[in-house]
Parts: structure tokens; sequence; C-alpha cells
């Protein structure tokens, strides 16, 4: 019985067989996790030998790290271009607060609930969640801190303020994972709560 042959890949730069790589793996996390993100699924991602893989990234504890910090920078960016088109604070912490509980950013919600359990067994992979938490963090404290100068928020301590928040967010959107509870009510009971936090009057904040 014969055995089947690998095509030989196709020859390309280390800059592209590089990229190429990271795609593989990033499109592996975001559909399947970060638990996908192996030797061999990358391999079969992109059409190519493992020990091609391994040649390129011969630290899969690193791969895993660059993949996650990836995912959740390009994340980080595109809510920042969003926040950055509203007239102001309130508009912006609303659209901030729908946008990350609608439900259409699960893949990476998924992602994150991953990268905390992995994290405890890769350093690599816990220092960039540390990473990206303090981007997040910054991105939600800058809104908070306008808000205060600008639009009425009571936050004396914008910081604290911010990581409560991330973390009614984290919890609200793992639980809506398994689907328990009401998953569709996430936005409209964090606007509610949020609002109080600040001192808002209810309906402050707005939906879209």
């Amino acid at each position: 019985m014969s055995t089947p042959v690998r095509a030989r890949a196709a020859r390309k730069s280390p800059a592209e067989r590089s990229a190429e790589i990271a795609a593989a793996a990033r499109d592996l996390a975001l559909e399947q996790g970060l638990a996908a993100v192996t030797l061999r699924s990358i391999a079969a991602r992109a059409g190519v030998a493992p020990a091609l893989v391994a040649h390129y990234q011969p630290n899969m504890d690193a791969l895993v790290a660059s993949t996650f910090g990836t995912i959740v920078a390009a994340e980080i960016a595109e809510v920042e271009e969003l926040l950055d088109a509203l007239p102001g604070p309130r508009e912006r912490l609303g659209a901030l607060l729908d946008t990350l509980l609608e439900g259409s950013r699960d893949d990476v919600t998924v992602v994150w609930v991953e990268a905390w359990a992995l994290g405890r067994r890769s350093e690599a992979l816990a220092a960039s969640v540390r990473e990206q938490m303090d981007a997040w963090q910054r991105v939600v404290q800058d809104v908070i801190e306008q808000g205060a100068a600008e639009s009425g928020f009571e936050a004396a301590d914008a910081s604290a303020v911010a990581w409560q928040l991330l973390g009614m967010i984290d919890g609200l959107n793992a639980q809506a994972l398994v689907r328990w509870g009401d998953a569709g009510a996430r936005g409209s009971m964090i606007h509610r709560a949020v609002e109080g936090m600040l001192g808002l009057p209810r309906g402050a904040l707005g939906r879209r």
C-alpha cells in the first residue's frame, strides 16, 4: 500500500513564512480556542510540515502568548477607533459596554478565558495576559477620567473603577459562554450598574 506524499510547500521568504504561521495560529485561536494552537494544527492550517513550523517558531509557549497578544491588541485598536468617533464620555462609555457585551466578540472571550487558565502554567502567556489587561484598563480608565472631568462621572479613583468595570464585563461574558442566565440582558444589566457606580441618572449611558 503506497504512502501519501506531502506536497512540497511553495518557497517563501522567511518574513512571508513567519507571517503565514502567525496568521494560522491566530485563525485557529479565534475559531477553536488557544488550546488548539499546536505545532501540528498550525502546520495543517498553513499546509506545511510540522518541522517547518518548529523551525520558525521553536517555542510554542511564546507563539501562544504572541497569538493571544495579537488578537487582543487588534480588538483594543478596533474599540478605540469606535470610541474616537463618538462626541463625549457618556457616549463612549455606553458604546464600550455595548460592543463588549453584545455577543459578537465571543470568539475573543473564549481566547481570554483559556488564556487565564493556561497562563497558570505558562509564564510567557501569563505575562502577555497581564500586559493586555493593563492595556484594556488604560482604555477604560481614560474614558472614566474624561467623564469625571467633563460629564459628571463620580469617580475619585478612575483606575479602581476601570478595574471593577472590566471584572464585571469579563464575568458576564464568561457566564454567557455557557448560556447561564439571560445572556441577552448583559448590556442592560451592566448599564444600570455602571450608571449607579458613577452617580449618573438612569439611561445616561444610552443604548446603541
